[in-house]
């Protein structure tokens, strides 16, 4: 399925003018390791029902270099036992293999080649449906950047044309509800990375127009994610930050040095971590290896970007925080479902509920306009369906959760209503 013309020399040459190679990368010192405690406990103290929520956090405690042999086999038999699940989507399945990966030496041949053959025909199925559904994915171009970086890296077949017809800015599917989704860019920055770098290594075939359209790719989407910079330095938002970073670490020659304060961005983050940010161990794992300096890219242990600091001891052992055991207080919301009308009603919960709560306790109020159907997914809960309306890829619609008006930044679990606050779930097209 590879490309059969070699990248001729003028082609090397081009590359040799757009130094890929080069990375700027910024990082926690380790007199500071400490602050980043709250992010291990919370990846280490949880228990991970399925496993790809394992797979996240196995992944991010590889890549950083924490040692500790018995939760790294518990959580790669998590792993394993979920390798036989054929509704893992491409993406997940993609994670699966990126995390085994990390638990293995460079110099040792892959061991799940078997889970890369999978991935290959989950990937063509993304791109089938494309075909047949106006350019909708069966999941989502995240989860397709995820399934061609994992490709990349574990010598898997995809199309180098495909990849570039894939990754184009103007794509609808880099955008949610007209705004551009940082995160998507940022694990496509990544995987064209990868991809370019295979290229010019002369580990994989091309012709020097694919080339170049891979290379403006790359850089047109590290423009678009950089325009997402906050004044705090945030990126997109919290969660998309760790991602964004990573992609920014690898692309330092599409930007100018003072177009990005990566030490502001980094104290940013580290300043959200005591507030509780990072509570849900999926977040903890995707933010964790940016702040020492890693890259997915660094999972196959020979990347160029590869971060100063090594393996490092840190402590995790200190005791979570115990929540007092006073009865609790109870605050009143406003729920509204909005479909072509509006149903609405108010609802008491305790302090500190999540969105979640809000939803269940209206649905007892009245099962028939506010039930609904949610999923567990590797970021908590996801609402599926609501009124029996079922959120649908291929015509790209979804349940979409607003507090005030306006989108909520996390998800229906980890969201925590406050007293008079008017929320809202909507059915709504990206």
């Amino acid at each position: 399925m590879r490309q059969s013309h070699q990248l001729p020399l003028v082609g090397f040459l081009l590359f040799s003018l757009i130094p890929s190679q080069l990375c700027t990368i910024c990082e926690l010192s380790k007199e500071n390791y400490s602050r980043l405690n709250p992010l291990i406990n919370t990846m280490i103290n949880s228990k991970y029902s399925k496993g790809i929520q394992a797979a996240n956090v196995l992944l991010s405690l590889k890549l950083v270099g924490i040692q500790n042999q018995n939760l790294e086999q518990q959580l790669i038999q998590q792993v394993h036992n979920d390798e036989e699940n054929k509704d893992l989507t491409s993406g997940q399945l993609a994670l699966l293999i990126l995390a085994l990966g990390a638990c293995q030496n460079s110099d040792e041949t892959f061991a799940y080649s078997h889970l890369v053959s999978q991935l290959e025909k989950k990937f063509q199925e993304e791109i089938k449906n494309m075909e047949v559904h106006h350019g909708n994915p069966l999941t989502n171009y995240y989860q397709l950047s995820l399934d061609v970086l994992a490709l990349c890296l574990f010598n898997g077949n995809y199309s180098i044309t495909e990849v570039t017809n894939l990754f184009t800015l103007e794509n609808k599917n880099f955008y949610f509800g007209g705004q551009f989704s940082v995160d998507t860019g940022a694990m496509a920055v990544l995987a064209l990375t990868c991809v370019k770098r295979r290229i010019v290594n002369g580990q994989t075939e091309t012709d020097e127009e694919n080339f170049k359209h891979i290379n403006n790719h790359a850089k047109s989407l590290v423009t678009k994610i950089l325009s997402e910079k906050k004044e705090n330095g945030l990126i997109g938002n919290i969660f998309s930050t760790g991602e964004a970073m990573q992609a920014l670490f690898v692309s330092s020659n599409y930007y100018n040095e003072n177009e990005w304060n990566c030490q502001e961005t980094l104290e940013t983050v580290l300043k959200e971590i005591p507030q509780g940010a990072f509570r849900i161990p999926t977040a903890a794992a995707q933010i964790l290896p940016a702040l020492v300096g890693k890259t997915y890219l660094d999972v196959t242990k020979n990347s160029s970007c590869v971060s100063r600091s090594g393996n490092f001891n840190i402590s995790t052992q200190e005791p979570l925080s115990v929540a007092p055991t006073s009865s609790p207080s109870y605050i009143l919301v406003h729920y509204s479902v909005k479909i072509n009308e509006t149903y609405s009603t108010d609802v008491t919960v305790p302090k500190g509920s999540v969105f979640l709560d809000v939803m269940e306790e209206a649905q007892k109020i009245n099962e028939t306009i506010f039930r609904f159907t949610v999923v567990e997914s590797s970021w908590g809960p996801y609402i599926t369906s609501v009124q029996g309306l079922k959120a649908n890829n291929n015509h790209r619609t979804y349940w979409e959760l607003l507090s005030d008006n306006k989108p909520v930044s996390q998800g229906v679990g980890s969201y925590v209503v406050h007293n008079g606050e008017k929320l809202e779930v909507r059915w709504s097209k990206y």
